[in-house]
């Protein structure tokens, strides 16, 4: 099978204008790329393609009988004043949505089968960006009464994507 995945706007305004930032940022950063696949960490993944006008995706084949594992790499950091309508960053970024689409080998001329997708929202930050990040999101989420803290998703050690 085949996986595109995508890092994506989260947010729903910029959603609209996504071709035209992503343009923004090709001409601000000529030569650099949103996502790259870690080739040396991935496990299973066959035929890995990044395509030169396409920044923000890559695409790969593997085969679903096998244990596969697909590390990315995100080269644009939330708080980047191109997405942000304040030009001073901070904590309030512009939150990325990484899409996993997964397609089948279509028929004799036909397109391929869509068969899955996913998606998980995602802020990057700068190492001590994040640690700041984090504390004062969970300080939040501590504040909140019992019932409130059941509503947040708990930490995980990798990342969990939701069927979209």
């Amino acid at each position: 099978v085949q996986s595109v995945v995508r890092v994506v706007f989260h947010d729903r305004r910029l959603q609209y204008s996504e071709q035209q930032q992503l343009e923004g940022w090709r001409w601000s950063r000529p030569g650099d790329r949103i996502l790259d696949i870690d080739i040396p960490l991935s496990v299973g993944i066959l035929e890995p393609q990044i395509h030169p006008t396409l920044l923000n995706t890559v695409e790969f084949l593997w085969d679903p009988s096998r244990r596969t594992s697909v590390f990315v790499q995100v080269h644009c950091i939330s708080t980047d004043t191109e997405f942000t309508l304040r030009k001073n960053g901070g904590e309030k970024g512009v939150p990325f949505r990484i899409q996993i689409d997964t397609f089948g080998a279509g028929g004799k001329g036909d397109p391929p089968e869509h068969l899955h997708s996913a998606s998980c929202l995602v802020k990057v930050f700068k190492p001590k960006g994040a640690d700041r990040k984090q504390k004062t999101d969970r300080e939040k989420v501590e504040k909140q009464p019992a019932p409130e803290r059941e509503k947040f998703q708990p930490a995980y050690e990798s990342t969990v994507l939701a069927e979209v």
